[in-house]
């Protein structure tokens, strides 16, 4: 095992080992272990009571963070000429068709988000085999495919972001920054958390909200305890 540096041993001695923490207690004390020169992120691990590989188990959902993701998100709409000019003005960072999906299928995907319309898809297609494992494949259950590309633009640049529960059971997401005051950092977790609980499978049995870890980039997780969400 590699040695910790000094810092890594200072966010080691804070956490308590089998504490569980307060929603408020985490977020302060993740903004406190965190060393990083650089802004890191706030990240959420959620182990859920399902069994992702039945599909009448598999949760998967959109959510809104009230205060955004603290994250500069380039989006990539595909869309027809006509709907070009709405999507630059609702702040796409790139907007075309044909041009773009022969950069992709060159292996070009320096973006975060592709949003596309439903007459587009055919195209797309053959570009899922790049698109796939990075997780940038449009789909309409997270509205990245719609006819309102404008307001799929708008609303990925004010915080919307998608998640899926993995084949372990976890669902992990970024909800913003370390460097967000505390009771927004509070306010993303809280909404993430909510979500999830509304998206509970009718088939789930027994505890659905097993565990919930917060972390930084670089920190330890910091466990939750989830009755603390809404207080």
């Amino acid at each position: 095992m590699s040695k910790l540096t000094k810092n890594q041993k200072i966010a080691q001695e804070k956490v308590e080992a089998g504490k569980v923490y307060t929603l408020a207690e985490a977020v302060s004390l993740v903004k406190e272990i965190t060393f990083t020169k650089f802004d890191a992120s706030l990240d959420v691990d959620v182990r859920l009571g399902v069994d992702p590989r039945k599909a009448n188990q598999m949760v998967r959902g959109v959510v809104t963070l009230p205060h955004g993701t603290g994250k500069q998100v380039r989006v990539l709409v595909l869309c027809n000429s006509d709907a070009e000019a709405a999507a630059k003005a609702a702040g796409a960072d790139y907007v075309g068709l044909d041009e773009y999906i022969d950069k992709i299928k060159g292996g070009w995907t320096d973006v975060d988000v592709i949003i596309t319309q439903p007459a587009i898809m055919g195209k797309i297609g053959a570009l899922g085999r790049v698109l796939g494992p990075r997780g940038l494949m449009p789909n309409p259950k997270s509205g990245t495919v719609t006819n309102d590309v404008a307001k799929a633009v708008e609303e990925v640049k004010k915080g919307k972001i998608d998640f899926k529960v993995d084949k372990n059971g976890i669902v992990h997401s970024s909800v913003g920054k370390v460097s967000f005051e505390a009771a927004a950092a509070a306010d993303n977790v809280r909404e993430f958390i909510n979500t999830l609980i509304k998206l509970k499978p009718a088939a789930a049995k027994g505890t659905y909200i097993k565990s919930i870890y917060l972390s930084s980039t670089m920190s330890p997780g910091i466990k939750i305890d989830p009755k603390s969400i809404d207080e």
